[in-house]
């Protein structure tokens, strides 16, 4: 399999010693509902530490305005965020209303600022794209949940949907691309309605994994919405393949002008929430086969909730997306602290093949789609 350059002696970035469009700041890391919850800060923390080794200098996107999320999201809900954020009380039936209170997501002092703070990174990421960089991260966002009034599945600013409106302010046609294990609803009903905005989610299937939506048969205006369901069980090659017969065709098909690309690690076989089989380097491939296209790109996080995986993968994502050539050895003082010494995982799921007959008749449908817009 060809994913992403990897050299026997890697060189130095040529990003190493200057600032780069990857836009950072630990104040991300307060995006904290506690050490019980999946969603833990840390895995972005070790993933910055990864990348600064490999010369990945960060920048401070700043802390972020309201008017970042005023962007995608309600008014009210924006000032519902922040009431509960500074422990102001409200009724119950509001804040359920409001998407809180559940074990998902749980209200915590500094959240608004927190989702502010998250949200930047990818909207200085947009902007950076929008005025004529080829590429640019907001790696701690990808928080696809989020609805326009509603906090949904740990998510509650949704920043990628932030990045397609700013993108928009430049480019007439926008795709989406989310490689989560979960399906990306919440930008998906964002533009639901806009032929513009083309949403791609390849995910585990609604039957079997939260949110329960993002059916092959939601396709949105003029077919603005494409989803690939996948039967839990099925494994990285399954995956890959569905990935390369759905989603690239329908993306030359749309011919947009610029993409978000959703970078959630949770299809990996080790990720304790969902029940996809698939292996680093597979899933590498598909963010290679992203970068293929050619397009200018913002490129944010998302879900992984094995802590042994989400950085090493968001390390060699970025890495790649750079263009900077690594070692699958991962150079690293922290690297066999932190139990992830190489990037690629050298035993695969067996056996091979699962979820093949799932996927060829999600694909089946797709193929007929696109040849019917021909």
């Amino acid at each position: 399999m060809k994913v992403f350059e990897v050299l026997p002696n890697s060189p130095k970035s040529r990003y190493h010693g200057r600032v780069s469009p990857f836009f950072y700041h630990p104040r991300m890391l307060s995006y904290d509902f506690g050490p019980r919850h999946p969603l833990k800060p840390e895995r972005l923390r070790r993933a910055v530490e990864l990348l600064k080794a490999y010369g990945v200098q960060p920048t401070d996107p700043g802390p972020g305005t309201s008017q970042d999320a005023l962007r995608v999201h309600d008014p009210e809900y924006v000032e519902v965020v922040r009431r509960l954020s500074d422990r102001e009380p409200l009724d119950t039936p509001v804040m359920r209303e409001h998407g809180f209170g559940s074990v998902d997501n749980p209200v915590f002092s500094g959240m608004y600022e927190a989702s502010l703070a998250y949200t930047s990174g990818s909207a200085r990421a947009a902007e950076a794209v929008r005025d004529g960089e080829p590429l640019a991260f907001g790696l701690a966002g990808g928080l696809h949940h989020a609805h326009r009034d509603r906090a949904s599945g740990f998510c509650i600013f949704n920043d990628a949907a932030v990045a397609i409106d700013i993108l928009k302010e430049r480019f007439r046609r926008v795709a989406y691309v989310d490689i989560d294990v979960h399906h990306g609803d919440g930008v998906q009903w964002l533009f639901y309605d806009d032929p513009d905005v083309l949403t791609c989610s390849i995910h585990e299937s609604p039957r079997s994994l939260f949110p329960g939506t993002g059916d092959v048969h939601e396709t949105g205006a003029a077919l603005s919405a494409l989803n690939v369901p996948l039967e839990a069980g099925t494994t990285g090659d399954t995956w890959l393949w569905a990935f390369k017969e759905a989603v690239i065709p329908t993306m030359e098909s749309f011919r947009p002008e610029a993409v978000v690309l959703q970078m959630g690690t949770d299809p990996h076989y080790l990720d304790p929430l969902a029940h996809l089989r698939v292996a680093a380097q597979e899933w590498l491939e598909a963010v290679k086969l992203v970068k293929d296209l050619g397009l200018p790109m913002v490129a944010v996080g998302g879900g992984g909730y094995e802590i042994t995986c989400v950085p090493r993968m968001w390390c060699a994502a970025v890495l790649g997306l750079m263009g900077i050539p690594f070692e699958d050895r991962v150079a690293s003082t922290h690297a066999e602290e932190w139990r992830m010494p190489t990037f690629f995982d050298h035993q695969l799921p067996q056996p091979r093949g699962l979820g093949r007959d799932e996927a060829e008749q999600v694909v089946s449908i797709v193929r007929s789609r696109l040849k019917a817009v021909a």
